[in-house]
């Protein structure tokens, strides 16, 4: 199984309570906001504890009542709603804190299309340049899974649409299991391998 969750956390006055059994490709987590999707996907990256359950990625066990393996360890590549990137490095060099080699970073950067962007600076990509750049960070960090809150969010359709096609990109071709949360259904029928959806 590429994710095998089952956990329990009581966050504010949501109750979260979800059990998944996934294989290989891109479930996606559908709900409405304040469900507590993005609270599974920080679960499973180890910044959030379950009350109880365990979290099995790939056949690895990140979180049990006997472990709990420390966000580092993880090898999880999360992509966050907003972007994160820093703002005093350009693109190349974001894509360089990663610590990938360069041959690495060129293969991303053909990959995500953005190889023509590596000498510009965050601050004047539109936000579909922005996200797959943070998408491009996160492939770069060699994980073992794929972490996507809301990947789209606040975006136009076209630049959506350039995002999608990167996130299918990666799960075609690349073949990393990815966790993504949205609530957008008809983005969750585009891309998903599978969808769980969460407050039924």
């Amino acid at each position: 199984m590429a994710f095998d969750l089952d956990l329990a956390k009581r966050v504010g006055d949501v109750d979260i309570a979800l059990r998944l059994a996934a294989g290989e490709g891109l479930t996606v987590l559908f709900g409405p906001s304040g469900i507590g999707k993005t609270s599974v996907l920080n679960m499973v990256a180890g910044l959030l504890t379950p009350d109880r359950g365990h979290i099995r990625v790939g056949g690895v066990t990140l979180f049990d009542m006997g472990t709990d393996l420390r966000p580092e360890q993880r090898r999880a590549g999360y992509v966050f709603q907003e972007p994160r990137l820093f703002p005093h490095l350009r693109v190349a060099g974001n894509l360089r804190y990663a610590g990938a080699k360069e041959t690495m970073i060129d293969v991303v950067a053909q990959l995500l299309d953005i190889a023509h962007l590596l000498d510009r600076w965050p601050r004047t990509l539109s936000g579909g340049e922005a996200k797959r750049v943070a998408i491009g960070r996160a492939l770069l960090s060699d994980p073992a899974f794929l972490l996507l809150d809301e990947p789209t969010a606040s975006l136009d359709r076209a630049r959506a649409a350039e995002v999608e096609r990167a996130i299918l990109d990666i799960r075609d071709r690349l073949g990393l299991p990815i966790l993504m949360v949205t609530h957008d259904r008809a983005e969750a029928d585009r891309l998903a391998t599978r969808v769980v959806e969460m407050g039924r």
